[in-house]
């Protein structure tokens, strides 16, 4: 897509953007399933109730990043926690035990950080058997030791029939940043380029056809893994390497759309590059999805500056966690905060952040 494309828009893109610089509103008077599901709802809900709430007495607030990175004396660390409360707790490729772990590693990886140490805590309704939450455990203990961490701390708490759904479990995570390494929504500037690691929507159409609530049957493995090793394998390679998150809720579509409205900046994607497993594409297709909103559970979306870009592909290739990466967009000046998408058709079309909540309960 040309600039003077870009700019036959730009009334209609500012028009959006003016709306996107207004203080946030949080119109609902009821949490609804929406506020988490990683997009505007969730959004609303962080900017305009939590952060105000939490806001320190001076300076700015913190910004919203996968984990906060702190300065210790003699070392910068980062510190993230997350809950998980997935349906159903076992799926092909995975557990919410895998989860539990993966997830929060993941976290801390996304920041440059190599993942040391994590905390977890359970609540179990009454009447959980005993087997399935061995199994939990045991999946945890796999995937942490797997991911290199240790489990080092916990709590349990016990809740009456029908208060928990069976299971919620919750980690918090602390690793290491490497020296030297700062990973932020303002390093990224235009001309930069934007890779994934692999296949988009695994997890999400895993767990959506494990229900079986549809009457689709198709052999779809949940991408759960651990990033840190990927992520080291990046940072080695590219010097340039700007920014990282894992597209969990709200998948690829959000994440960039958090990109261009912290950085103000514009991402266009490239559809025809969007690396999709047939399978996962069929049945996005079937169900009306789109695959750019559907969550994954072990890829990654890196921004990096264009001298490096194919020897960022390259190291992910390497990799078997990014046999599949993908050069899939680049960064513009404008319109800031905005995420277009080059059709296949030739076209174009403005991806907003996720509305409403397709696919609850997924991680």
């Amino acid at each position: 897509m040309s600039e003077p494309v870009l700019r036959d828009e730009q009334r209609v893109l500012e028009r959006i953007e003016q709306a996107r610089r207004r203080p946030p509103r949080l119109r609902d008077e009821v949490v609804t399933s929406a506020h988490g599901a990683g997009g505007k709802a969730s959004a609303a809900l962080v900017e305009a109730l939590f952060l105000p709430a939490f806001a320190p007495a001076e300076g700015a607030a913190p910004p919203l990043t996968d984990a906060a990175v702190l300065d210790l004396p003699g070392a910068q660390v980062a510190f993230s926690t997350d809950s998980f409360v997935v349906r159903p707790r076992f799926f092909p490729g995975g557990s919410i035990g895998h989860l539990a772990v993966h997830g929060t590693v993941n976290d801390l990886a996304m920041m440059g950080a190599e993942p040391r140490w994590l905390s977890c805590a359970f609540v179990i309704e009454e009447g959980l058997s005993v087997e399935e939450l061995r199994r939990v455990a045991t999946d945890m203990g796999q995937a942490a030791q797997a991911a290199g961490v240790q489990l080092v701390t916990g709590d349990t708490k016990v809740v009456g029939r029908g208060a928990a759904d069976g299971l919620y479990v919750t980690t918090a995570g602390v690793g290491l940043v490497r020296a030297g390494v700062r990973l932020a929504a303002d390093q990224v500037r235009p001309g930069d380029q934007v890779l994934v690691s692999g296949t988009l929507g695994d997890h999400g159409v895993a767990v959506l056809l494990a229900r079986g609530d549809l009457a689709l049957e198709a052999e779809v493995t949940s991408d759960t893994a651990p990033l840190a090793d990927l992520v080291g394998r990046l940072l080695d390679a590219a010097p340039s390497l700007r920014w990282l998150r894992d597209p969990t809720r709200g998948g690829v579509a959000t994440v960039c759309n958090e990109l261009a409205r912290a950085a103000q900046v514009a991402v266009v994607l490239d559809e025809a590059a969007l690396p999709l497993d047939p399978v996962v594409g069929g049945a996005c297709d079937l169900l009306g999805i789109d695959p750019l909103y559907v969550a994954n559970e072990g890829k990654l979306v890196a921004v990096v500056g264009p001298e490096d870009a194919e020897a960022a592909l390259e190291a992910l290739r390497s990799h078997p966690l990014g046999a599949r990466a993908a050069r899939i967009g680049e960064v513009r000046g404008d319109p800031p905060g905005i995420v277009v998408l080059r059709t296949a058709f030739g076209g174009t079309r403005i991806v907003d952040m996720l509305v409403g909540d397709p696919l609850p309960r997924i991680c």
